[in-house]
C-alpha cells in the first residue's frame, strides 16, 4: 500500500479531462489524484455481441485518456472486473483519502454506487459525487409544488427560466492537472483479454456546430445529414454538455437546444420513475394483449417488412449503429402498433444495436411512440409509413440508399401486414385493454 494518501477519480460516463466536474473537484481536494476506470464485468458479460462497437469506442477512448494522463506524468488505472471487486483491489493497493466521481442516474448505476458508497463508508472514506452529464438533474427542475414534471413543454419552459450563465460555465480542469498522482502504471486490459474483438463500425466525430443554425429545417429528412450524430459522445461524456448547451443557447433558433432538453427531461423521468425502464408509465398499457409474433419481429429486425421506410431504418441501424431520429419514430410506431409487438422488444433491440444508446432517452422515446409513456403520442396516433415517406423522403433517396431492391417486386418482400387493417386491429386492442 502507498504510504502517502491519494484521492481517486472514478471515470464512468465522463470520459474526458476537460470540463469534468468531478475531476475538477478531485484535483482541488488537497491530495494527489489517481484516475480509475472499471471495465465492469457486470455490464460487459451481459452483452450479446462480442464485436459490440460501444466496447471498442470505450476502449479506444480509455487508450486516449491513458496517453493524455501519461503526458502529465500520471496514468490511468484500468481494471476489468465487477465494480465491487475492482474497488476492493484499489483499497488494498492504495491509501485512499477520498473518492470523487460524477452522478449517474440509471437504475443499475444507482444500485452500484450505493454498494460502493457503503464499501467506502466502512473504511471512513468520503464518496464525493457531482453533476456533470446534464445541465439540470433530479429535483432541480420541478413543478411549483415540488413534484416532477411528466409533460415536456412545461418542463422545458421551467428549464429556460432556471438557466443562468454559471450553469454553462466550463470547469477549468487544465489549471490543476499538476495535482495528478505521478505514476507509471501498466496499459489497460486489451479487448481480447475481456473477451471482445474490435468493431469495424465507424464512429461519428464530435462536430456539431455546422448543424445547429438550420437544424429546425433539416432535422426531419433522413437522406441528408441534418442532425449532429453527437449522441454517442454525450452518452459516454467525450463531449461536455455545458459546451454543447452554451453553443446552442447562443443561436437564435433553439430547436437543437430543445432536443438536449428532451434528453434531460427523459433522464429526470427515469430518475423519479425507475419502474419505467421495463413498465409502461401509464399502467393501463401493461394490460395490452401484444401479439408478439416472433417471425414478424425477426422481419422487422432484419429490415424485411415490405415497408421501405421501415426497412431502410432498420438496415441503417444494423449496418452503422445509427438511425435517423425521425425514422426511429416510424419504426417504433410500426413495431408497437402495426405489428402489435411489445415496445420492450424493440427497446431491447435498440439497446443492443445503437451506438448512442442511452436508457432514459431510448425508453422514453419508445414509450412515446407506443403511447404508454409520459407526454406520449396518443394511442390512436399511428404513423402511416407511406405518408411519412412522401413527407420526409419524397425523392426516395434514403430508401434507395438502404433498400436498393425495393423497386424490384421479385426481390423485395411483400408487406407483412396491411397498414389499414393493422391500424384497426391496434385501436381495438388498445381500447380493450383500457376498458378492462
Amino acid at each position: 500500500m502507498t504510504k502517502a494518501p491519494i484521492s481517486i477519480f472514478w471515470f464512468r460516463r465522463d470520459l474526458r479531462l476537460d470540463d469534468n466536474a468531478g475531476l475538477y473537484h478531485a484535483l482541488k481536494g488537497g491530495s494527489t489524484v489517481l484516475c480509475l476506470f472499471i471495465f465492469d464485468k457486470s455490464i460487459l458479460d451481459g452483452l450479446e455481441d462480442k464485436d459490440d462497437a460501444r466496447v471498442t469506442f470505450i476502449y479506444q477512448t480509455i487508450e486516449k485518456l491513458h496517453t493524455q494522463l501519461q503526458k502529465q506524468g500520471s496514468n490511468l488505472l484500468a481494471i476489468y472486473d465487477t465494480a465491487e471487486n475492482a474497488w476492493k483491489k484499489v483499497l488494498k493497493e492504495y491509501n485512499v483519502a477520498a473518492v470523487y466521481t460524477n452522478h449517474d442516474y440509471e437504475p443499475y448505476a444507482k444500485a452500484r454506487d450505493g454498494q460502493i458508497h457503503q464499501l467506502l463508508k466502512e473504511k471512513n472514506i468520503p464518496f464525493n459525487t457531482y453533476k456533470d452529464q446534464v445541465i439540470f438533474e433530479k429535483d432541480e427542475v420541478t413543478k411549483d409544488d415540488g413534484l416532477p414534471y411528466t409533460v415536456y413543454t412545461p418542463y422545458m419552459r421551467k428549464w429556460y427560466t432556471k438557466l443562468k450563465p454559471f450553469y454553462l460555465k466550463a470547469y477549468p480542469v487544465g489549471k490543476y492537472l499538476h495535482n495528478l498522482y505521478k505514476t507509471g502504471l501498466t496499459a489497460p486490459p486489451t479487448l481480447k483479454e475481456m473477451g471482445f474483438v474490435k468493431s469495424d463500425l465507424k464512429f461519428p466525430d464530435t462536430g456539431y456546430e455546422d448543424v445547429i443554425a438550420d437544424y429546425h429545417e433539416k432535422r426531419d429528412f433522413p437522406a441528408i445529414k441534418g442532425t449532429s450524430h453527437i449522441g454517442l459522445h454525450l452518452r459516454f461524456g467525450t463531449v461536455s454538455i455545458r459546451e454543447l448547451a452554451c453553443k446552442a443557447h447562443h443561436h437564435k433558433d433553439k430547436t437543437w437546444l430543445n432536443e438536449l432538453i428532451w434528453r434531460e427531461f427523459f433522464m429526470m423521468v427515469l430518475y423519479h420513475f425507475p419502474k419505467t425502464m421495463d413498465h409502461a408509465f401509464r399502467p393501463e398499457y401493461d394490460r395490452i394483449k401484444w401479439r408478439n409474433n416472433e417471425e414478424e419481429f425477426e422481419a422487422w429486425c432484419k429490415g424485411q417488412t415490405g415497408y421501405p421506410i421501415v426497412d431502410a431504418g432498420m438496415r441503417e441501424l444494423n449496418e452503422t449503429g445509427f438511425m435517423h431520429n425521425r425514422v426511429r419514430m416510424m419504426v417504433a410506431s410500426f413495431l408497437s402498433k402495426d405489428l402489435l409487438i411489445d415496445w420492450r422488444w424493440g427497446e431491447q433491440y435498440f439497446a443492443r444495436k445503437l451506438l448512442d444508446y442511452e436508457m432514459s432517452s431510448n425508453v422514453g422515446n419508445w414509450q412515446w411512440a407506443a403511447g404508454c409513456g409520459t407526454d406520449a403520442a396518443p394511442y390512436f396516433r399511428i404513423f402511416s409509413p407511406d405518408a411519412q415517406t412522401k413527407r420526409f423522403d419524397p425523392e426516395l433517396k434514403y430508401i434507395k440508399k438502404w433498400v436498393p431492391e425495393y423497386a424490384d417486386f421479385s426481390r423485395y418482400p411483400k408487406p407483412i401486414v396491411d397498414h389499414a387493417f393493422a391500424r384497426d386491429r391496434c385501436l381495438k386492442a388498445f381500447k380493450t385493454a383500457f376498458n378492462k
